[in-house]
């Protein structure tokens, strides 16, 4: 049997994070078994879901590398649950229900109050045919419910180990609204069922759901999949995610924070596992290390601060190739190797590469707050051409004519050269900056 996964979003917001780990998990689990990796638009919700959120989810899932085998699209495939709800309705399984949202919440609150679970009363089953006739000349519409067997629902989760529920305590779902349209508890099998998807790994807020969608499996002749539950993931400080307030969304770490997609994935892939977090510079290491039994059921959180530490030793381990186009893009056309390899490791993210270009390429006010001993350094400086080796000789000099070193000789030539106490190495820099800017600045010259 071949593993097919799925990774069935909403698009209702912006995919953040929490959402990009599920997927991102599906595809290293398709990707280690050999298998396909399903991309599915869960868009029944017609109000929410809109075309740009749609646009969004691919171009997020395509930035981070996470091709798709297969797609499919929920309101394509209204013809089919039409189908599958008719053989509900007609095996006794799926039952109309008359009762208003007013209604079901006092039932609800009543219960809560006398310390029973709210679980749904089967009232419409002692329903007679008059009385349906009545409530629907009073222009009540029904919503229509699955009728759960009570018998105990097992499975062993890849991640929890064995679940059990019993029929009894689950409250019978509703699958069709009053409208007409399908709910996600009955398209996501349905779904699951006719694209023969045989893993479903998804958040731990859908346990509940999978208790449910097992008989539901098992009522319209769908093989049940082998089920997964990650524990969801929360910011920082703890607070859950919300694709439609923007928490941490893929394209805001994207096009704002300028995050490297391979920071993202590095990160995601490893949290709430039991391995380190490394930086990793091709899905296919990730692919490599994965196992869904390294899954601890820990909430894992989100820190922006690691991601941005780890998107910067990705930063100094990426190729000058792999960045060209980034660099193109800051308007840095002329930026090559020997530029990247000297500023990489001093950036955080690729846009900062913008300041160090200035300084190797554009007039600088150089700090001179020791002109004599700066006179002394020019006066010294090697004729070019220059390589790595020149700072080491000129500043060998300079040591020796002078008798400085340490801070004292090395502070003072880093601020004339770039105008800043902190750096790349000079070694470095230096051959960038070439002889004659290097001169006009030592001698306080904006250059």
């Amino acid at each position: 049997m071949s593993v097919a996964v799925r990774f069935a979003p909403s698009p209702t917001g912006l995919l953040h994070v929490g959402n990009v780990r599920l997927a991102l998990v599906n595809w290293l689990f398709a990707r280690k078994a050999g298998g396909n990796f399903l991309l599915r638009l869960d868009d029944t919700d017609e109000e929410r879901s809109k075309p740009e959120y749609a646009e969004g989810i691919e171009r997020d899932l395509t930035w981070l590398g996470l091709t798709w085998d297969r797609f499919a699209r929920e309101s394509d495939r209204y013809g089919r649950y039409d189908e599958v709800a008719a053989a509900l309705k007609a095996s006794g399984r799926l039952y109309p229900c008359y009762e208003t949202p007013e209604e079901l919440n006092l039932k609800r609150a009543s219960l809560v109050s006398q310390g029973r679970p709210p679980i749904y009363d089967r009232a419409a089953l002692r329903l007679t045919d008059a009385d349906r006739a009545r409530l629907e000349s009073e222009g009540r519409k029904p919503h229509w419910r699955f009728k759960l067997e009570h018998k105990p629902v097992e499975w062993t989760d890849l991640v929890r180990g064995p679940v059990h529920f019993e029929g009894s305590a689950l409250s019978d779902p509703v699958l069709i609204r009053e409208d007409g349209r399908p709910l996600y508890t009955l398209t996501s099998v349905v779904d699951d069922a006719d694209l023969a998807i045989t893993h479903v790994i998804r958040g731990e807020d859908h346990v509940a759901n999978t208790a449910v969608q097992i008989q539901i499996f098992e009522a319209v002749g769908g093989a049940v999949p082998v089920f997964a539950h990650l524990p969801l993931l929360t910011d920082a400080t703890g607070q859950g995610l919300s694709k439609r307030l923007g928490s941490l969304s893929v394209a805001s770490l994207r096009e704002e924070e300028g995050i490297e997609p391979m920071a993202v994935a590095s990160l995601l892939a490893k949290l709430g596992t039991s391995d380190a977090i490394e930086p990793r510079l091709t899905l296919d290491e990730l692919v490599a290390e994965f196992d869904i039994a390294k899954v601890s059921r820990a909430t894992p959180k989100f820190d922006p601060e690691e991601l941005l530490r780890l998107n910067a030793r990705i930063l100094h381990l990426l190729p000058f190739e792999r960045v060209s186009g980034e660099l193109a893009a800051l308007g840095l056309d002329d930026a090559d190797a020997a530029f990247w390899e000297a500023v990489r490791p001093n950036l955080s993210r690729v846009a900062e590469a913008r300041d160090w270009w200035a300084v190797t390429h554009a007039p600088v006010a150089p700090a001179t707050d020791d002109p004599a001993f700066l006179a002394e350094a020019a006066a010294l400086l090697p004729e070019e051409p220059w390589d790595l080796s020149t700072w080491g000789t000129w500043t060998g000099a300079v040591k020796a004519k002078t008798g400085r070193k340490g801070k004292d000789l090395f502070l003072p030539l880093r601020r004339a050269l770039t105008g800043r106490d902190h750096g790349p190495e000079l070694k470095n820099l230096l051959p960038l900056i070439g002889r004659t800017r290097a001169q006009k600045r030592l001698a306080g010259e904006t250059a």
